[in-house]
């Protein structure tokens, strides 16, 4: 008797651990129950992927959707829908929130303002200050944790962690993979005046290679000192690459779309203040760094850093305007059409999109398409060209950096746990979000 299914996704091209081939996927219960060639096996629901591929759930490890407290630019709900239209199934989203997010208490009214009203899975990390370091072993542990984070520059209040006596405690008390945004603040502050009003090209004089470097390797030195595991986030120089592709025992690297699309100066004159982000886009030798640390496997993870800002707080003249861009929904548009270029594979980028953040953070069932795992998935148009509108933009913000931007590749479905939760632009309810669960964790 053939088998019975959910759902099955039947015709199109499967691209996984093994290779790229055309296979039909069934699904059950919530998971994948086969893949292969599934003939006439009764199934609830049929979708003809005929000329389409289908990828492993896409998981972006970095974003911030703003809640609580600072819902006038972002939630919860309209991250996640941001976030399914972009063909994204699951994310873990950053702990700089109003109030932070840096305690049990916190993490747990993250994870409940986010069951089944986030349309994708999720995760949160947890921020680590000077206070809570003693309480880091409980906080990796709890659900809905991603683990720790720590700003070692670019933040304020608690968040701030940049002082050697601190950070020797917190590397001491980890046990998970920890991630650490990596600015040198002291030669932040000392470069305060290279800024120059209204001229946002001076964003990354600022903030420069030294500063990312030095930090860098400030952090390498205390991983392995203490024999710990972390994540760099957002790798934007070219000494910072070369430096990690010697360090890879113990760091591992996150890079970006925008790192890798935008280039300094044009973006600062075409986009201004809406290209400043932290650290910086910077100019085009790094960028081909950045490209060069990919191809040759120095780069384990992208990330979209999803940071939206209002208009208004854009439109300050810079130094007053604030650094961030939307991401989560245009993180897989725009490495499609880099793998369209021939820039990347269509391999690598689901190696750095799901088995990557699977194999890091050691994520339970998801990150690949195989019997017995979740039933995320991806499903994308490759030779589709579209071009990306403001108007498309579901964050609250409703602006991106890549307004007018032609694309080839585009995500048309996105399926969580087995239920389709966006079909060709349209996002389906009711939302079913719950908290990823990991192996060093809950």
């Amino acid at each position: 008797m053939a088998e019975t299914f959910d759902l099955v996704l039947k015709g199109g091209t499967v691209v996984n651990h093994d290779g790229i081939a055309p296979r039909d996927i069934g699904l059950r219960n919530g998971r994948i129950a086969a893949v292969g060639s599934l003939g006439a096996s009764a199934a609830g629901e049929v979708i003809d992927c005929t000329g389409l591929h289908i990828l492993p759930g896409v998981i972006d490890t970095q974003v911030h959707f703003r809640e609580p407290g600072l819902e006038h630019k972002e939630d919860l709900e309209t991250g996640s829908r941001a976030a399914v239209l972009g063909g994204v199934t699951a994310v873990f989203e950053m702990p700089n929130t109003n109030p932070p997010t840096t305690n049990p208490d916190a993490l747990a009214d993250k994870v409940r303002r986010a069951r089944h009203r986030m349309f994708c899975d999720f995760a949160f990390y947890v921020g680590a200050t000077r206070e809570n370091v003693d309480d880091i072993p409980e906080l990796e542990r709890l659900e809905g944790s991603a683990g720790i984070k720590v700003f070692v520059g670019s933040s304020t209040g608690t968040l701030l962690v940049d002082d050697d006596p601190t950070l020797e405690r917190i590397f001491a008390k980890l046990r998970r993979r920890a991630a650490f945004h990596s600015e040198d603040e002291a030669r932040l502050r000392e470069r305060a005046g290279i800024r120059r009003p209204g001229d946002p090209s001076s964003h990354p004089e600022w903030r420069d290679e030294i500063a990312a470097l030095t930090s860098t390797q400030r952090l390498v030195r205390l991983a392995e000192k203490h024999g710990r595991r972390i994540h760099i986030l957002h790798v934007s120089t070219a000494e910072e690459m070369a430096f990690l592709a010697e360090h890879k025992e113990w760091a591992s690297v996150e890079v970006t779309p925008h790192h890798l699309t935008l280039v300094a100066p044009e973006c600062y004159q075409r986009l201004g203040t809406y290209a400043q982000m932290n650290p910086p886009v910077r100019e085009d030798r790094h960028r081909q760094a950045l490209w060069a640390g990919l191809s040759a496997g120095i780069v384990d993870v992208l990330g979209s850093d999803h940071a939206p800002h209002t208009r208004e707080e854009k439109d300050h003249a810079y130094p007053q305007s604030h650094s961030g861009m939307t991401g989560v929904q245009t993180l897989l548009p725009i490495m499609l059409d880099h793998v369209n270029a021939g820039r990347l594979s269509l391999e690598r980028l689901v190696d750095l999109t799901s088995h990557g953040p699977q194999r890091l953070f050691g994520i339970r069932n998801k990150g690949r398409i195989a019997v017995g795992y979740d039933g995320d998935l991806t499903v994308v148009d490759l030779k589709r060209q579209q071009t990306i509108d403001n108007s498309m933009i579901a964050s609250r913000c409703g602006w991106t950096p890549y307004h007018g931007v032609t694309v080839t590749g585009w995500p048309v479905g996105t399926f969580v746990r087995g239920r389709r939760v966006m079909w060709e632009g349209e996002v389906l309810g009711p939302a079913a979000g719950e908290p990823v669960r990991f192996y060093e964790g809950v």
